[in-house]
């Protein structure tokens, strides 16, 4: 598998979802250049990032000081300041950024920055959440991306019932209209599995499809 491509990433707000994401994508190998309004967070994330400075991501004139038209993805991470975050993302897009991803507090502050085209809304709180209870309630559920309202990925620690059976015996496709994108065997990954791939007791399967049809293959298939 070739080596990741950097990117260069603009975090604003170092609190702990901010914070979290600068240091992930700094130990990746990206460049991050790590911005709040705190000398104290920006000190603290100074050994986490490319670069890390103190200003104001609502003032304009900041933003383009900092080069911050440079950049192919910014991350707005503010806090509980729904008016900065609204018009730093404002801002941004004045600025034509290309990928904008944006913290959301809440319901109303979502929908304000769906109107103002912002490219991703995050919602962490509610995303772990997610996570956790669909882990908690489903054993065989090892990870879980919301691809939109209806459909997923789901990586499913293999059962019992599909030892030493192929792809193409568990009809995963053909009956239950979900696609395998790779199959973890023993730490080695099979991106794209063939269906006379065999799965084996404890492998983990990625699946993506309808959320209606994933749960049918685990009911049914599993």
């Amino acid at each position: 598998m070739g080596r990741i491509k950097n990117k260069q990433f603009a975090v604003i707000g170092l609190g702990r979802f901010g914070g979290s994401i600068c240091k992930e994508l700094f130990k990746m190998g990206h460049e991050v250049l790590a911005i709040d309004i705190s000398e104290e967070r920006v000190n603290a994330y100074s050994s986490y990032a490319t670069h890390a400075v103190r200003a104001n991501a609502t003032e304009e004139s900041e933003l383009h000081s900092l080069g911050i038209r440079n950049f192919e993805y910014v991350i707005v991470a503010i806090g509980a300041n729904i008016q900065a975050s609204t018009l730093t993302t404002l801002l941004l897009k004045e600025l034509n950024i290309p990928n904008i991803w944006v913290k959301a507090q809440n319901y109303y502050h979502h929908k304000v920055l769906e109107k103002i085209g912002a490219d991703r809304i995050i919602h962490p709180e509610k995303d772990m959440g997610v996570k956790i209870a669909l882990s908690l309630s489903d054993e065989n559920v090892l990870n879980y991306i919301d691809l939109s309202d209806e459909y997923s990925i789901v990586e499913l620690s293999a059962t019992k019932k599909l030892h030493l059976k192929s792809i193409l015996e568990l009809g995963v496709r053909a009956r239950f209209g979900c696609t395998i994108l790779a199959v973890k065997h023993n730490g080695d990954i099979q991106l794209t599995p063939s269906p006379e791939t065999v799965i084996r007791e404890c492998d983990c399967l990625v699946l993506m499809g309808h959320k209606r049809d994933i749960k049918r293959f685990e009911t049914e298939g599993m």
